[in-house]
């Protein structure tokens, strides 16, 4: 990626290709509502599965705590969280870091279900000087809410939703001339079997099932083509589910597959298009981290142009549909003996996995590397400690180096100790961010291993 971005207008609309983090959104502030399990829009069975998929999962909104400052440059935000986050975490983002943090603020996901006007919470952030109310996703409680504080809220209503579609972002990049998956659509679950005798018969061994709204594998099921099969019910809350054919190495030339991400930001006159990274997915296809840049880039001429070519038309549909905010287009890559083909796999249209590391990352070392994984501890440990140990051995990041490792966030048990975190590897070569990660694994006294997100 250049140093000066390249520009295309489109119409109104104008999409700029960046090497480096834009401004994000300057002069507002914000009461951001980091409630994860708001991200399937009342799908309440969606989010059971996620909270019984993820570990912790209440701790996962501290990510913001480091990003709110950055994303939300008018000062005086507020973070309303589910746990209360490691203080040692907040100190070493706040003294050693250097970062604005937001006033945080504790509430359950009970209580936020249920709570509004009289409520102590709700009566503060009335008052608090934010003029923004922002979410994962905006949904119909985050539209109720924000009309009742006297906030606006960043995307129009429904916006988000459109954005986060699956089905929609599919119809889109086939509408636009994209590579596609081969795909039936199920408009209910008596139609599965059906679709997979269909991708069964144009060879394909296994299917994707996926929901139009899913986030971290939930509303994902891979299968056998032919015979009968059975998702859950709330694959088709949204009324379609996607029905593809899954690319595997062997199959049709295929010799290997990548999985890289473009990480976008959408204001109100533009779509930039400011990072290129490689997703790291389990065996299921589950999001573990990312690393950037992709290691294959270089040996790959062409990709990263048609990554942002396909991510800009991409970005342009969800800018028309009135999504604001970051986001991030996922694709596979199938490698052959005749080349490469760039085929989209979805569009996130919320704060993601990688919008946390790659905003840090390109803060702190803008034409850096960085590679961030979920790490399980064999034995929970306490904040400090995992602070301490990494300074000790010289691996702490801080500003102004440039190789280090940067915690992003703890996830807590019922004791207060991490059982699972977020960590951050910058360096100038992405040898150093693997090398890192191994140091790491050498600091502390426990073993750790690599985790979903």
């Amino acid at each position: 990626m250049s140093e000066d971005p390249g520009i295309q207008p489109d119409g109104a609309l104008v999409v700029q290709t960046h090497g480096y983090t834009p401004r994000l959104w300057r002069g507002r502030n914000v009461a951001f509502l980091a409630n994860l399990l708001s991200l399937f829009y009342g799908n309440e069975a969606g989010g059971e599965a996620l909270s019984e998929e993820i570990s912790g999962v209440d701790s996962y909104g501290g990510r913001l705590l480091p990003l709110t400052g950055l994303l939300y440059e008018g000062g005086e935000n507020v973070l309303v969280l589910e746990h209360q986050p490691d203080p040692a975490l907040c100190g070493y983002f706040e003294n050693d870091l250097g970062l604005s943090l937001p006033e945080v603020c504790v509430l359950s996901r009970e209580d936020y279900l249920r709570w509004g006007a009289g409520h102590e919470l709700f009566e503060r952030l009335c008052r608090h000087p934010s003029e923004w109310l922002d979410a994962y996703v905006t949904d119909e409680r985050v539209v109720e809410l924000a009309a009742k504080m006297g906030k606006r809220e960043i995307c129009q209503p429904g916006a988000s939703q459109r954005g986060n579609n699956k089905v929609l972002f599919h119809q889109t990049m086939e509408q636009a001339g994209h590579p596609v998956f081969e795909t039936r659509i199920a408009r209910s679950p008596a139609e599965l079997s059906g679709c997979l005798d269909q991708l069964a018969a144009a060879g394909y061994a296994r299917a994707g099932i996926k929901s139009a709204i899913g986030a971290s594998g939930i509303g994902l099921q891979i299968c056998r083509t032919g015979g009968e099969v059975s998702v859950p019910e709330y694959f088709f809350h949204e009324g379609e589910c996607l029905v593809q054919g899954w690319l595997e190495v062997g199959q049709g030339g295929v010799e290997r597959l990548a999985s890289p991400s473009v990480q976008l930001f959408l204001d109100e006159k533009s779509v930039y298009l400011y990072d290129l990274t490689e997703q790291i997915l389990s065996d299921s296809s589950v999001h573990q981290g990312n690393e950037s840049p992709p290691p294959y880039l270089d040996e790959t001429p062409g990709l990263a142009e048609e990554l942002f070519r396909q991510a800009g038309d991409a970005g342009s549909w969800l800018h028309s549909v009135g999504y604001r905010g970051t986001a991030s287009v996922d694709f596979l890559v199938a490698f052959g003996a005749d080349g490469h083909t760039a085929y989209g796999c979805e569009i996130n249209a919320r704060v993601t996995g990688a919008t946390y590391p790659s905003v840090l990352a390109r803060h702190y070392l803008p034409r850096g590397c960085w590679l961030m994984r979920n790490l399980r501890m064999t034995s929970p440990v306490s904040g400090s400690g995992v602070l301490k140990l990494l300074d000790r051995h010289g691996h702490l990041y801080r500003p102004g180096e440039k190789a280090g490792i940067l915690p992003i966030n703890f996830n807590l048990d019922a004791e207060e100790l991490v059982s699972k975190g977020q960590f951050l590897c910058v360096a100038e070569a992405e040898g150093g961010c693997r090398r890192l990660l191994e140091l790491a694994n050498e600091d502390l006294p426990l073993r750790w291993g690599y985790d979903r997100d």
